[in-house]
């Protein structure tokens, strides 16, 4: 099966005279595929949250739901790894939509077949299957983004990138009012989305293409002029699956250091999306309109939130990544804070400190992402930012799932922001040993060492 995801060969070489007309008429080209292609997996990765009311209406308790949604977290957490190697060896074109379709495919099961929400053994496969699939979105994008943008510009490019999945995941919520307004039916919050899916799967499968060298270009270093140190003609073959697993992964300390703070920034930031809707219903009172808008606020607040993260780790912290997501972590537990202790009755100072949370927790995202890929040679950046997900969705988003809805359960929501809290607390103590490290390619040899 892998073979079908095989890289594209190398094409003979362009003439010099149409180099750069291609480069930036593809660059454009293949952006729109991976952007616009990863917010359609956000179309279907916390629909499922919208509908916890629902099942909740039926029977379920918040602890069997997080059970079941904890499927998501730990299967997308070992696909994002395990894709991610497969990923640094295919060609992103085929990869990235492929696994689109099998999550569209799951959410169609789940808004038509009245068996997959029978038992919470029944959701968790199906979600478990999904959540598989979503894991073949992230690697194949963050190969795409270092084969074609240098070292120079690619902060820039993968700050306003990573805010794709604002924007898929903000629209869920319109989409679930579109759904409920066409059908009467909240199975629609799974098929609606899914239907969109399948469309954004065709066009990122037409726009997106593999290397440069596959379309006949040079590599992005000699284009730009832009050679990371220690650069040489080996970068740009491709490296075996133990290479870049023991040697530019299992021994980068850095690596290390921000994928154990990714488990506490993924535990606030799906301990806070997923619960909002039932929060919001049950202590704030919202109707079902109004939790969906903050669902939306929430993800799109992101989007300026990581663009200034972005500018700020490189204008104002000069790189210091860990220095910057300490910042925003501090300023997102205080906007966590206000939005548990504000009293039922004051919607408008909810739907801020949703905005807030929203604006600030992404960056701290963006930027584990972004280090990943900055730490190792482009051949092992897939695998790398798998490796900071792996830990950020088996440890943080399955805790935001499972043991967010246990707590719950048995201290009320108290002791679920106090929960949130500590992981807020958590996430910067494990930013702190990053504070005197600059995450630039050109160390991912040096942090090996």
């Amino acid at each position: 099966m892998f073979a079908f995801f095989r890289p594209a060969a190398h094409q003979a070489p362009l003439p010099d005279e149409k180099i750069d007309d291609t480069y930036k008429r593809l660059r454009w080209q293949i952006f729109a595929g991976i952007f616009i292609g990863y917010a359609g997996y956000y179309l279907l990765r916390k629909n499922f949250t919208l509908a916890f009311p629902d099942l909740i209406a039926q029977g379920y308790t918040k602890g069997q739901l997080g059970v079941a949604m904890s499927a998501i977290a730990i299967a997308y957490g070992l696909s994002k790894f395990l894709m991610g190697i497969v990923s640094d060896r295919s060609n992103p074109r085929y990869f990235l939509p492929f696994g689109l379709v099998v999550s569209a495919g799951v959410m169609f099961v789940f808004g038509f077949a009245p068996w997959a929400t029978s038992s919470v053994t029944m959701m968790f496969i199906l979600l478990f299957i999904n959540g598989w699939a979503q894991g073949m979105g992230w690697p194949p994008s963050g190969r795409t983004m270092v084969h074609w943008w240098s070292q120079k510009e690619r902060g820039q490019v993968v700050s306003v990138w990573n805010t794709a999945h604002n924007v898929g995941g903000g629209l869920i919520g319109p989409l679930a009012i579109l759904g409920m307004g066409w059908f009467n039916d909240w199975h629609s919050k799974f098929y609606v989305p899914a239907a969109v899916a399948l469309l954004v799967a065709v066009f990122a499968f037409i726009v997106m293409r593999d290397t440069p060298q596959s379309t006949g270009l040079p590599p992005i270093e000699k284009y730009k002029n832009d050679y990371p140190e220690g650069y040489d003609a080996s970068h740009e073959e491709e490296f075996s699956a133990k290479d870049i697993f023991v040697k530019y992964v299992l021994r980068n300390k850095m690596l290390w250091f921000i994928a154990l703070a990714n488990v506490f920034v993924y535990l606030l930031r799906y301990g806070i999306l997923d619960w909002a809707p039932t929060y919001l219903k049950e202590v704030k009172h919202f109707d079902f309109d109004k939790t969906s808008w903050a669902y939306f606020l929430y993800e799109w607040a992101g989007i300026p939130g990581t663009l200034l993260c972005g500018w700020m780790s490189d204008k104002i912290f000069r790189g210091n990544r860990g220095l910057t997501g300490m910042v925003f972590m501090a300023l997102v537990t205080v906007a966590t804070i206000v939005y548990w202790l504000n009293p039922p009755g004051n919607p408008m100072i909810d739907m801020i400190s949703l905005f807030a949370i929203g604006f600030l927790i992404y960056g701290p995202v963006m930027l584990v992402g972004l280090q990943a890929l900055e730490l190792v040679p482009k051949k092992a950046a897939g695998t790398a930012a798998g490796f900071t997900g792996l830990f950020g969705y088996l440890g943080g988003s399955v805790a935001a799932s499972a043991l967010m809805g246990y707590t719950v359960d048995y201290f009320g929501w108290d002791g679920g922001f106090i929960l949130l809290v500590v992981a807020c607390l958590l996430a910067m103590a494990f930013l702190a040993p990053t504070l005197g490290h600059k995450n630039v390619a050109s160390q991912s040899r040096e942090a090996i060492a």
